[in-house]
């Protein structure tokens, strides 16, 4: 950046230098969010909430499942856990499915399926009924966990790319707080009627999320792909700040997608390829420097968020609870409320942040905070279970530390995953790669809430946090190694902080240093938001 800056000076020597500065960078006063896009990302970010809702609503109805239908604690863990495994095949479909017929409507079919899934939950008469649904179910929620982050993120504009493609998970904890309300409301019913109408109620957002599909425009860089150049052109013209981030947005997909920068028809024709075709090739048999680092942070981001015990901590709330010494369901259940709605205010305190303080520092300061509750957590419920009396200080503290547990990961490493992931891969290998990310996460989240009642009985409970305080160590390690910040660049413009990331960082700082050189003088320089 500063190079370029230097050099036109050289070539224009009489030009004003503070003129040709303010021309080279970006404004201070940063744009007000625009409207259009915010909605889009809102709109498109509510298919989340349809994996938030069983996360919320299985933690509590799985104990009055167990008592309904009988089942073992292996049988309650398939049940809670194979969700994930199934969202493995919706989220490799939705990979294929939003190249085919666009990341809009690929939603539509996201709502339709967890709308089957949850109306057969509700009907379920036994255990392999109830399985059957889970599985319809769990396509959906592998659809809608791959195409809201590709959609909010495609349609977002640098400046705030941060803040509206962390509405996804926003809106996952929304529905976990949603799910616990339910538990909670409905859970003075009878038991074989309770749990049916909490995972039946599922299907009413679903319905209402393919009704405002209508009003979203599609992504411009799918339709780019296609080369509709012209809609295109519109979505872009409405969701970037100004006319010339516009162009420059629609030039940088043009360049992307092959297509020459002096053809500016409505329609022009692109070079078809099979949807997807020669991507797998590209990602695993023969990857770039870049597109090898790029991977290995899109699918390790994914693997940590899981791995770190994000899920077992939801999911098996009420057990953690019981084990800290809370006997009572209706309190039990309260707790969930409270940890549902301290994760929704922490996300939301996440979404402020991600495009004022950058992901990297953002996601260090979640992880380590991360370590520090889990290890506390598994000290104070190895306490409980080694006493044999009541500890009021060791159950406030195990209490405490699953609130604090929840809050440090919503926000840093909760939005972060799903906004790093689907800014860092290129155009041509964005759904794909996002899919793949996807899929390692739901993989992962599948094994640990699947095994989570086994292995705590087999290490003790506090063993078993302790156990996932480790991994969140070894999380912190690998993101401060190869995880570059991405923070105000084009989502054309990634590639070049993968392949040498040490060098690159050096580079960077070099970078940084000698604009504050050549801008210290009037403080007006923003640095680092432009390639």
């Amino acid at each position: 950046m500063s190079a370029g800056l230097n050099s036109e000076r050289d070539v224009n020597p009489s030009q004003p230098t503070t003129e040709k500065t303010l021309a080279d960078f970006d404004p201070v006063k940063k744009p007000k969010g625009n409207k259009f896009a915010i909605a889009c990302a809102t709109l498109a970010s509510m298919a989340s909430i349809l994996l938030g809702y069983d996360i919320g609503v299985m933690s509590g109805a799985k104990d009055y499942i167990q008592i309904d239908l009988k089942l073992s604690d292996t049988q309650v863990g398939l049940l809670v856990g194979t969700l994930n495994w199934y969202s493995l095949v919706g989220s490799a479909a939705a990979g294929v499915t939003s190249d085919w017929i666009g990341r809009r409507y690929t939603i539509v079919v996201a709502g339709a399926l967890f709308f089957a899934g949850a109306l057969l939950m509700g009907f379920s008469t036994n255990y392999a009924f109830l399985m059957v649904a889970r599985f319809v179910a769990g396509i959906g929620v592998g659809f809608a966990l791959m195409i809201a982050p590709v959609y909010t993120t495609e349609v977002s504009p640098a400046s705030t790319r941060g803040f509206l493609a962390s509405f996804p998970e926003v809106f996952i904890n929304a529905g976990i707080l949603i799910g616990y309300v339910s538990n909670y409301a409905f859970s003075k019913l009878p038991p074989n009627l309770g749990w049916r109408i909490m995972l039946g109620v599922g299907a009413i957002p679903s319905v209402f999320l393919a009704l405002v599909v209508i009003g979203m425009p599609e992504s411009p860089r799918w339709l780019v792909m296609q080369g509709r150049l012209g809609d295109a052109r519109k979505v872009l013209d409405k969701t970037s700040d100004t006319k010339e981030e516009s162009q420059q947005r629609l030039s940088g997909i043009k360049e992307a997608a092959g297509i020459p920068q002096d053809c500016n028809d409505d329609v022009v024709r692109v070079q078809k390829k099979s949807h997807g075709e020669g991507v797998w090739k590209e990602l695993f048999i023969h990857p770039t420097r870049p597109v090898r680092h790029i991977l290995l942070c899109g699918i390790g981001i994914h693997f940590f968020q899981q791995a770190s015990g994000i899920d077992a901590v939801v999911l098996y709330s009420t057990n953690i609870f019981e084990k800290a010494g809370i006997t009572s369901s209706n309190d039990k259940l309260l707790a969930t409320v409270a940890v549902g709605f301290t994760k929704t205010v922490f996300i939301l305190v996440a979404t402020f942040l991600l495009d004022r303080i950058g992901r990297r520092p953002l996601l260090l300061s979640s992880v380590g905070g991360m370590v520090l509750s889990l290890a506390t957590l598994g000290f104070g419920l190895t306490i409980i279970d080694h006493s044999r009396e009541k500890l009021p200080w060791a159950i406030a503290l195990s209490i405490a530390m699953v609130l604090a547990f929840v809050a440090f990961f919503s926000i840093g490493m909760g939005p972060i995953a799903g906004v790093y992931c689907t800014e860092i891969f290129p155009l041509r290998l964005r759904a794909q790669g996002t899919g793949m990310g996807v899929a390692v996460n739901r993989v992962t989240s599948g094994v640990i809430s699947t095994t989570f009642i086994m292995l705590y009985k087999a290490i003790s409970i506090g063993g078993a946090f302790f156990l996932f305080a480790g991994i969140a160590t070894v999380a912190w390690v690998f993101f401060f190694a190869c995880f570059p910040e991405t923070r105000g660049r084009t989502l054309e413009d990634m590639e070049v902080l993968f392949g040498n990331f040490i060098k690159r960082r050096s580079a960077l700082k070099d970078e940084q240093k000698e604009e504050e050189v050549h801008g210290g003088n009037d403080g007006q320089i923003q640095m680092g938001t432009k390639a």
